[in-house]
């Protein structure tokens, strides 16, 4: 099962897919979850692998969306009763199993993309940092060589960015510096990519941005440029410069990951109801056991619960809606 695990992963690293592993880590018999348990979830939901029974899922699957979402790590405690403690996410449970499960999970994203337009000494320069410090690099220029790039992972000799995989997390410097400026700055700009750099002066810059506006690139658009590229470092070599459009983007990336997730772009579960029995979230669309009482809905987060819940309605509805 490990070594089915780990091609698995390998799979989705090697595909750039983002996952969340969920590792048990602790347990408390009865309970069928043991440590080493692992399992993968994936940003729709979906779960491969094995952590412990019904009742541990939702929970798993849950915060394992939010660790997607905003980027960290947690580690979940799911309890017959409630035990709040610092640095765990604590979740009653009173399913017939009445054990307690340890359960850490982990993102694992995609690493930040850097896409370098230009051939440059400062677009040489940046590829290598960049790779020093963990982003995943692209260069797209005319006549590049791949020598002078070899630690990119995609070196390409044209501007068309249309196989490339560029989103919101993608992070563009135009360093073209006199070779076909315009042409590769409207590339840029007519992507998705939220971070757009451009390497020339102010003078320089603002006679290309005229041209594009004149091209019919929209003034909002012009208008996030990043020019001067960089923080404001007084860098003057081409090496330094690299460093202060580094510099920039990891304040960028490091503002995005502290920002709130409010609407967030991975999946989150479509609406939840509470298990009348042992009080686990479970997701209404993906719920396998369900029963009607007069004229409700109650969602239960295993077959056990929906039995018991079945023999005695009355007590449980009751419950529920005080």
């Amino acid at each position: 099962m490990f070594d089915q695990f780990l091609s698995k992963a390998e799979e989705l690293l090697a595909k750039d897919q983002p996952f969340a592993v969920a590792v048990v880590v602790r347990y408390q018999a009865p309970i069928s979850g043991k440590p080493g348990n692992k399992a993968i979830i994936f940003p729709d939901g979906k779960m491969w692998g094995w952590i412990g029974g019904g009742c541990a899922q939702p929970v798993v699957v849950k915060e394992a969306l939010k660790a997607l979402a905003d980027g960290q790590p947690r580690l979940i405690r799911i309890s017959p009763s409630s035990s709040p403690e610092e640095g765990i996410v604590d979740y009653a449970m009173t399913c017939h199993s009445g054990g307690t499960l340890d359960i850490f999970i982990e993102p694992v994203l995609p690493k930040p993309h850097i896409l370098i337009l230009g051939r440059s000494p400062v677009a040489v320069a940046l590829a290598k940092l960049a790779s020093t410090t963990n982003y995943a690099v692209s260069v797209a220029a005319p006549s590049v060589e791949r020598e002078y790039f070899p630690d990119a992972g995609l070196v390409q000799s044209d501007l068309d960015l249309s196989q490339l995989k560029i989103t919101q997390q993608t992070f563009i410097v135009v360093s073209t510096q006199g070779e076909c400026d315009e042409e590769a700055l409207e590339k840029a700009l007519g992507t998705s990519a939220a971070y757009v750099a451009f390497v020339a002066s102010k003078a320089k810059a603002g006679k290309v941005l005229e041209y594009l506006r004149g091209q019919g690139v929209a003034d909002p658009r012009l208008s996030q440029v990043r020019s001067p590229a960089g923080l404001d470092i007084r860098a003057a070599s081409p090496e330094e410069i690299a460093v202060s459009i580094l510099a920039e983007i990891i304040q960028v990336h490091g503002t995005k990951a502290a920002a709130p997730k409010a609407k967030a772009v991975l999946p989150v579960l479509s609406q939840e109801a509470k298990d009348p029995i042992c009080g686990m979230s479970v997701d209404v669309a993906s719920a396998k056991h369900k029963s009607e009482f007069r004229g409700s809905s109650f969602y239960f987060c295993c077959a056990g619960c929906k039995q018991k819940f079945d023999k005695q309605p009355d007590n449980y509805a009751v419950a529920i809606a005080g």
